[in-house]
């Protein structure tokens, strides 16, 4: 066994770029030696900003061997009547390599066939592994790649190395005119190099001692929360770490120190998120809030920040300086833009809304305000009626901070700022906390509003988007998805779902449609609503999905009403707590049986089935047994159904499953009597209108 090192380095890659090349990377190299049947132990993979490196340990030195038997023509094709070889038998051997004498004939159900047994594998893991590291580096993907000199090939940055060892062998292979080597280069400071490797389990040691880089991101990131936690305890502190921040530092370093910085006390008179930002968008520093004495933290932002360097400078007073200085001329924007907000209003703000462009075949931003308004009044009367007219303010002022001085330069504090400035102003704080919450969530791992007039706000906001655009035909393909419309509707489901409101889906975008006017649509509004309807039913699947859920259960309730998620979401949990009971396979099958018999069968009656049957037509005494089944159960299964009692909704159902198999067993739907059909069929429709408000059964594969 041995170890393989694979390394290229090239010019300063961006950070974004990283965590994912690391996978891609770690991934065809896996598959690469897989596919060629190589035996392998664990493989790693690293980045930093100049380097893409993989280490594989226990590499089989060939290929696995195996042996398989191949047959070819049948035997009397392979050879004549005076037992001569043919021409078929000679192309087979010939086919497969073998000497015509090592063949043989094999006995099949079909006959005798002329076979032969191939050997395959045993290469030299050496010569397989060129082509497998050239197609790994190749097959790299980057959001955007560039040409370099007259070279046809494309990377993210031009190639300057690549290092390829298995254990002290160099493996051979070229890489846009690059060749492979056992040398590496080092941090561009501490250690450029070149450095030789001699083998490459010595690798690691080479690249920490002599290159002086700091490989894995996992033992940046520890160095720099260690270090920024010391600087920070120094001071009396504590770092505000951002994750991820803390990942793009990570990946603009390889060699970190971390030094804490100094400023003016007076700006702390600036909101904390101002200062933050300032810090973390344009220095890529974390702030330093100060602690009590029992080391918890109170809030309160310190004269302080931490920035990470890639180096090791003589003089850390001058980098500290430079540091100061920059943030400075930061902050003093910063404090010239708060200044200049204050002197406003949010009412002036609002005037000039009329003015920005929201989209525009959708109008101005002015417009937009005045729609979330009546539609966050609308939903206050459905889920909180005593936030009607503070949730109408916020909706009408809630894009306002868009024409703010510090919106302007930092697009990242929209909403934030509005809540800010709303409060400073004398703002009811329902009215500061929804706009301060509005958009969130911003993705899949930040939070929902925290407050119900935030999560309102942000409803209407995004539904009145998801209308505007889907009316336009601008509805996402692929991964293209300009207007961020999944995230619109994964935001309302999540704010449901975490909220628990109980709002009709369609209800709520058809009001959000109504909101509109003097808009040239391209799509009727019922053909726009109906597709928003099934790609918001798309989302759902997915999210359920992510959450554990079984795709085939997820469909069947999306089947049966997507508009209540929160309902949905309860009735998805009863499923599946029913599916995992002995006697789900045989109830799906009953249910899913009586499903497509009104949905197959039903039309052919001549008849509108409407569920209501007559009890003068049963005749059979299993339909009267399955009849006052149902009767008996009406009551109950309201009752449960108000109160949203899922669970033991799916018990009724399985109290009921005897007398649908009864019927099934001894009646005849399908007779020749019309009336007993129709009947018989409107019995059943009133079966499954029930069974259909919990689950569309018939969706279910058993």
């Amino acid at each position: 066994m041995a170890d393989f090192v694979l390394e290229i380095g090239f010019e300063e890659m961006p950070a974004r770029f990283l965590t994912v090349l690391t996978e891609e990377f770690s991934a065809a190299v896996d598959k690469g030696l897989a596919d060629a049947h190589v035996d392998h132990g664990a493989v790693r993979a690293f980045a930093t900003p100049r380097r893409l490196a993989v280490h594989v340990a226990d590499v089989a030195e060939a290929q696995s061997e195996s042996e398989e038997v191949v047959t070819g023509p049948p035997m009397r094709v392979a050879y004549g009547a005076d037992g001569a070889p043919t021409k078929a038998a000679e192309g087979f051997a010939k086919t497969q390599s073998v000497p015509l004498a090592e063949t043989f004939a094999l006995t099949t159900d079909k006959g005798e066939y002329l076979a032969a047994r191939k050997k395959t594998g045993g290469a030299r893991t050496l010569d397989l592994l060129p082509a497998i590291c050239e197609g790994a580096i190749t097959g790299l993907s980057f959001p955007k790649k560039m040409h370099w000199g007259s070279l046809d090939f494309t990377f993210g940055r031009p190639l300057h190395w690549i290092l390829a060892l298995l254990d002290g062998t160099v493996v051979p292979l070229g890489v846009a005119g690059v060749a492979s080597s056992n040398a590496t280069r080092g941090h561009r400071v501490l250690g450029p190099g070149l450095f030789e490797v001699p083998t490459a389990a010595d690798y690691f040691a080479v690249v920490r001692d002599k290159c002086r880089v700091t490989l894995a991101a996992e033992d940046r990131r520890a160095a720099v929360m260690e270090q920024g936690a010391k600087a920070a305890e120094a001071a009396g502190g504590a770092p505000v770490w951002k994750e991820s921040l803390l990942e793009e530092v990570c990946g603009l370093v390889e060699t970190p120190r971390v030094v804490l910085g100094d400023f003016a006390e007076s700006y702390l008179q600036l909101p904390r998120e101002v200062l933050l930002t300032s810090m973390e968008s344009h220095q890529k520093s974390f702030g330093v809030e100060s602690k009590d004495g029992k080391d918890g933290r109170d809030g309160r932002l310190m004269n302080h920040f931490l920035c990470t360097l890639n180096n090791e400078p003589t003089d850390i007073a001058l980098v500290k300086k430079g540091w100061e200085r920059v943030l400075k001329a930061r902050l003093e924007d910063a404090r010239f833009f708060w200044e200049t907000d204050c002197k406003c209003t949010m009412d002036e703000w609002a005037a000039k809304l009329d003015n920005v462009i929201f989209l525009a075949p959708l109008g101005s931003m002015g417009a937009k305000c005045r729609r979330i308004e009546t539609l966050c009044a609308w939903l206050a009367e459905k889920c909180a009626p005593d936030l009607a007219a503070p949730l109408a303010r916020a909706g009408r002022i809630s894009k306002a901070d868009l024409v703010s001085e510090m919106v302007g330069e930092f697009a990242s504090l929209q909403g934030i700022m509005g809540g800010i400035y709303a409060r400073r102003q004398g703002e009811d704080e329902v009215v500061a906390r929804a706009l301060y919450e509005q958009y969130l969530p911003a993705g899949p791992d930040t939070p929902v509003p925290g407050s119900l007039g935030g999560a309102l706000l942000s409803i209407a906001d995004k539904a009145d988007t998801l209308t505007g655009c889907f009316g336009l035909n601008m509805i996402p393909t692929g991964a293209n998805d300009p207007y961020a419309l999944r995230r619109c509707v994964l935001g309302i489901a999540r704010i449901i779902l975490e909220k628990g409101l109980r709002l009709d889906v369609r209800e709520l975008l058809a009001r959000a449609q109504a909101g509109y006017a003097g808009v040239n649509w391209k799509l009727a509004p019922d053909a726009a609503l109906d597709r928003l309807m099934d790609f918001f039913g798309q989302r759902l699947k997915s999210l359920f999905a992510s959450q554990g859920f079984e795709t085939l259960l997820v469909e069947a309730a999306l089947g049966a009403d997507a508009g209540d998620v929160w309902a949905l979401r309860a009735r998805l949990e009863a499923l599946g707590a029913f599916s995992r009971e002995p006697d789900f396979a045989q109830a799906v099958l009953t249910f899913k049986r009586a499903a497509n018999i009104i949905r197959k069968q039903g039309g052919e009656a001549g008849a509108d089935l409407t569920g209501a049957y007559a009890a003068a037509l049963l005749a059979e005494p299993q339909e009267k047994a399955l009849a006052e089944a149902l009767e008996a159960a009406s009551p109950r299964f309201e009752e449960l159904w108000a109160e949203d009692r899922f669970a033991e909704l799916m018990g009724l159902l399985r109290e009921l499953r005897p007398a649908v198999d009864a019927f099934f067993d001894h009646v005849m739907v399908m007779c020749e009597d019309a009336d007993l059909r129709t009947n018989r069929l409107n019995l059943l429709t009133a079966l499954v209108a029930r069974l259909g408000r919990l689950a569309d059964f018939g969706a279910l594969q058993i």
